[in-house]
Formats: structure tokens, sequence, C-alpha cells
């Protein structure tokens, strides 16, 4: 059978690139290889879809499998959430991308969703909340995965909070490997780590700590400083 995925992916992502959200095109197109490289009807968890940037491009690739994408997010108030007004705008993406009939929205908390969880899944997406335990709680969600199945964490070495969670809780792991990434999307799978796995997650410190140095200049309104040392450009934090 003919690998059509470019194409597929060339048309996902021009639907997906007109919507808001932190996810570049080499990570879209890490997140939809990965889904499309499942076994047919295949259930993906994604916790975060903010207003639903990954959601489509993750349900593109599942509807060519039959598959399906469960959307993880309260859509709470505040500045960066945006509470109601990001889900209807959430919902209206998916709606205008026509995947309404592949994507179900679960509008809770992902800690609080899981411990009443029973319904095994294929892939897992981690872009929620940015912190140590939040992080290290949505990662108890791969015990739901088969051996082999993808996790990816977004954000995974520029967010102070993810990548201790990821140094404390993955590099000692015993059931989660990490493999590569795009950007700050790191693509881990299931199954029994090997050295030179643990070792791949230590090479990608320097680069955290030179991200959480870009983000404390950009707080201190020196961006010229971090594009001159650190060759980041925009006011955004790196991703």
């Amino acid at each position: 059978m003919t690998d059509c995925r470019p194409a597929e992916f060339d048309a996902t992502w021009t639907v997906a690139s007109t919507i808001p959200g932190w996810l570049t095109e080499a990570q879209a197109r890490l997140l939809f290889d990965t889904a499309q490289e499942l076994s047919e009807r295949p259930l993906i968890v994604e916790i975060g879809s903010h207003q639903g940037k990954s959601t489509v491009v993750l349900a593109s690739a599942a509807r060519a499998i039959g598959g399906r994408v469960v959307a993880v997010d309260p859509f709470v108030d505040g500045r960066l959430f945006g509470g109601a007004s990001t889900r209807t705008k959430f919902e209206g993406n998916v709606a205008a991308a026509e995947l309404g009939d592949v994507v179900e929205l679960l509008p809770d908390y992902s800690t609080r969703a899981r411990t009443t969880w029973a319904r095994d899944i294929d892939y897992l997406y981690i872009d929620g909340k940015h912190d140590y335990w939040t992080l290290s709680d949505d990662l108890k969600w791969a015990r739901h995965l088969p051996q082999g199945a993808p996790i990816l964490v977004h954000d995974c070495y520029s967010s102070i909070g993810v990548t201790l969670g990821v140094l404390a809780k993955v590099l000692p792991s015993r059931t989660i490997r990490y493999e590569r990434r795009a950007g700050s999307l790191a693509l881990f799978r299931v199954g029994r780590p090997s050295l030179r796995d643990r070792l791949r997650i230590l090479r990608e410190v320097p680069w955290w700590l030179r991200n959480v140095a870009v983000k404390v200049l950009l707080r201190l309104r020196l961006r010229a400083v971090a594009a001159r040392v650190f060759g980041h450009e925009g006011p955004y934090d790196p991703y």
C-alpha cells in the first residue's frame, strides 16, 4: 500500500496552522506520524487541548485509521486559559475541521478524570498544567497503555516543572523509555529503558537550562540579549 502520510499531513497542517496555539510544524508532524503508526481503531487521550490545534492534528490522523481522540481539558478561567470562551473556540475549530465525530471532549481536570478512567488507550499526549505535581500525575495515565505505545510530552525541556517531573519520574522508571524530540515535544514509549535511553534524557539537560535562561531574559524584557546570546528570536518562550 502506498504511504500517503506526507500528503495527508500537509492537508491537516493547512487547517491546524490557522488555530492559535504553541505547536510547530515539526511537532505536529511527530504527533501525526506516531498516531498513524497505531493499529486500527485506536483511542488517543490528549491532556490539554486549548483551542484545538493539536486536537485537529491527532483527530485527523486517528480518523484515517478509524480511531478517536478524547480531549481532556477543564477550560478553567484565567489569563492563560480563557475558560468558557476558549472552550467555545475549541469546539468551533473542531467543528470547522469536520472532526466532531472523532473528538470526544472530557471537560475535567486530568488529575481528577484519571481516578475514574477505566478504558484502555493506545496513545497519550500530555500538554496540561506545567507543574511538577500535575505532570507526575499525568504520567500515571500510562498504566492504560500497552507495551510500545507512544507517550508524547509537550514543553518537556522548556518548562521547569515538566522537566523536573521527567527527571524524577521517567529517568529512574522501569516502564517508560525516552526516544527523541521535536523541539520541546518529547516522544517516550512504554517499555523497559536501557542505559542509553536514560543517558539520552540527561543529554537534554543543557538544552533545558538554555531554555530556562531564555525565559528568564524574556521576563526581564531582555529579548535582544536572548537573541544575541542564545539565538532565540521572538517574544514567546521556547517551545
